[in-house]
């Protein structure tokens, strides 16, 4: 009954922490002091831009202060690159509480901006880039047409600049936004594109492998995104664990952090499985490794994912004994802190609906209702009105429910929620059989009937989509298959043309040693094919290591010291032997004389 309490704030931190930005306050002080020393205006760009968004999750007052400081410092540069940089980022730390009305406002206007000088400027990259950023914030709240007008804009500009990193992000938000639309086909190809774009992207540098990194990861996290939907969890949990291992190649601060966040939302990945035990072991799992980082608001996550399960559960008294606990305390003093307060009232509704105590359901929900009226956007909304329409059902005040359960209704159907349609179509049916308007509640009844049949189709949809991601993986793999088979053939062809080339090599220096040669071209022709010799066997070895390093520095370090120890005397040794061998002049010469006398022979024979 209580499955839909997972309101807002569980996608909110979410959302927040995952920007890579949870850090303790000593993290805090030392980028204060960063940027008091920067040197630069560029360097207090960066570290007012690091600073600001760190703080959503700590002080929003102090956020909101260097955010405008961020604003100022880059007006005042007149750079229009990093007037731009000012406005994303202030953009981006407002999307962090994408289920707030305000911040979604305000998010937009940030972005809004930022395109503007992007347009006057005529710089196309940040142009397709803050597209896509807007896509995304409109999926918040959600306004899907906008969504896909600006992912549509976004992808006919950056398909045609040389920038994969941006075409990459720009197939995963086509993925997000077409999946919003339920066309699951066409948002598993773009994803699965991102992904492979991803792949191919050259890593040499540093900070190329590191970017690499960060794109592959936030593909395998779309990926997850998506199975989740379509209620494939295993899939779903697969990518999530193979986004999780990325973190290995992203060497920054923030990656314990990031990590706690991952545990977490594996966890709840197999809470939507119904493995209840194992997701709640993921999460006491998340909170202690926040608590050995020393970061307390990294716990909060947690919190409210124990909080859910208990409820999803359907056990109120336990759910009730947890919010009251320190941890509750814990996580009632966060809300607060940063304004949502409500989301407390809502839980405590929740529970003691369930636990039949009405008159503190009733003190609960409208201490909340103001919150949600206000300030929450639709998706959260809704899922409050169902919870009151429950009440109200519960304490027998069919008037309310009806009324409350109306409007559920009405607001599914603007927002596409047929679930929730269906649902609120019963309880009416089931209102107004209660109170003997039979020919209304048959309405009803018909109502939900159409929209069961409606998701029932959206189901079979579902079932297909699962067999065509299936076929389309199985697809993918072959394609990826056969282009390394076809790259392990023209290897094999390199190799074997090396070692034609090599042996030819041989075969002339041999032959030079049968005539009368400059000592000096043997020697130097022989140092060539020597060394070309080694320097294969060096590749060869080199090419067969992985399976015993795994490519760890200090193992392939290691190997390459104990090869080179083996084989450069034996270079040096073999290559004296032969070269002193070949110009020695002795029966090699009367050899050489030989052929020669042969091949005159037969030439004069020819003639006549």
């Amino acid at each position: 009954m209580f499955n839909s309490f997972k309101v807002c704030l569980l996608l909110v931190f979410v959302l927040a922490f995952s920007q890579g930005r949870a850090q303790e306050a000593a993290a805090i002080d030392s980028i204060k002091r960063a940027l008091a020393n920067a040197k630069n205006v560029e360097e207090k760009i960066q570290w007012l831009d690091n600073l600001s968004r760190t703080l959503m999750n700590v002080d929003l007052k102090e956020a909101e202060k260097y955010g405008q400081q961020l604003i100022l410092v880059a007006e005042e540069s007149r750079d229009r690159h990093l007037m731009i940089k000012a406005y994303k980022s202030n953009g981006l730390r407002c999307s962090y509480f994408g289920g707030q009305k305000d911040f979604i406002k305000r998010s937009i206007e940030y972005y809004d901006k930022a395109l503007d000088i992007a347009r006057r400027e005529k710089i196309e990259e940040e142009i397709g880039g803050i597209q896509l950023n807007l896509a995304i914030v409109y999926l918040m709240i959600p306004d899907k047409d906008k969504a896909l007008s600006y992912i549509s804009e976004a992808f006919s500009l950056i398909s045609t600049l040389n920038n994969d990193s941006l075409k990459v992000e720009a197939h995963n938000t086509y993925g997000r936004v077409y999946l919003s639309r339920n066309d699951k086909k066409m948002s598993l190809r773009n994803h699965l594109l991102a992904l492979r774009i991803g792949e191919e992207m050259k890593g040499v540098t540093k900070e190329e492998r590191k970017r690499k990194a960060v794109l592959m990861r936030n593909s395998y996290l779309n990926l997850a995104n998506f199975y989740s939907t379509i209620e494939d969890y295993d899939k779903a949990i697969d990518y999530y664990t193979l986004a999780n291992k990325k973190l290995d190649d992203i060497t920054e601060k923030t990656t314990p952090y990031q990590r706690v966040i991952d545990v977490n939302s594996i966890g709840n990945l197999f809470a939507a499985k119904k493995s209840y035990d194992i997701a709640i072991g993921y999460f006491e799992r998340s909170i202690k490794m926040a608590d050995s980082l020393n970061f307390s608001t990294l716990k909060i996550p947690g919190y409210i994912s124990l909080l859910n399960q208990y409820i999803s559960m359907n056990q109120p008294q336990k759910a009730l004994e947890y919010i009251n606990s320190a941890a509750g305390q814990s996580l009632k003093k966060y809300l607060e802190r940063f304004g949502f307060a409500g989301v407390i009232d809502q839980a405590y509704g929740v529970i003691y609906t369930d636990l039949n105590k009405f008159d503190s359901a009733r003190a609960c929900f409208n201490r909340a209702s103001p919150y949600f009226e206000k300030s929450t956007s639709e998706n959260n909304k809704i899922y409050f009105y169902r919870q009151r329409g429950i009440f109200y059902k519960r304490a027998g005040e069919n008037d309310k429910a009806i009324e409350t359960f109306l409007i559920v209704k009405e607001m599914g159907e603007r927002l596409g929620l047929l679930e929730n349609v269906k649902d609120a179509a019963e309880q009416l049916d089931s209102l107004h059989m209660k109170t003997g308007k039979f020919e209304i509640a048959s309405q009803y009844n018909r109502i939900s009937y159409q929209y069961k049949d409606s998701i029932q189709k959206l189901n079979k949809e579902k079932e297909l989509t699962q067999e065509e991601a299936t076929d389309e993986m199985r697809r993918q793999e072959r394609i990826k298959k056969e282009q390394e088979e076809i790259k392990r053939r023209k290897n094999n062809i390199q190799y074997l043309a090396i070692i034609i080339g090599i042996i030819f090599l041989f075969v002339a220096l041999v032959v030079l040693g049968m005539f009368k040669v400059s000592a000096g071209l043997i020697k130097a022709i022989g140092f060539f094919v020597f060394l070309m010799l080694f320097e294969f066997i060096f590749l060869v070895f080199k090419k067969n290591i992985y399976s015993i390093t795994k490519g760890e520095p200090w193992k392939d370090l290691a190997f390459m010291i104990a090869l080179a120890a083996l084989l450069v005397p034996l270079h040096h040794w073999l290559e004296h032997r032969v070269l002193k061998y070949l110009t020695s002049h002795n029966r090699l010469t009367a050899a050489g004389h030989h052929i020669k006398k042969k091949l005159f022979r037969r030439t004069k024979k020819g003639e006549q």
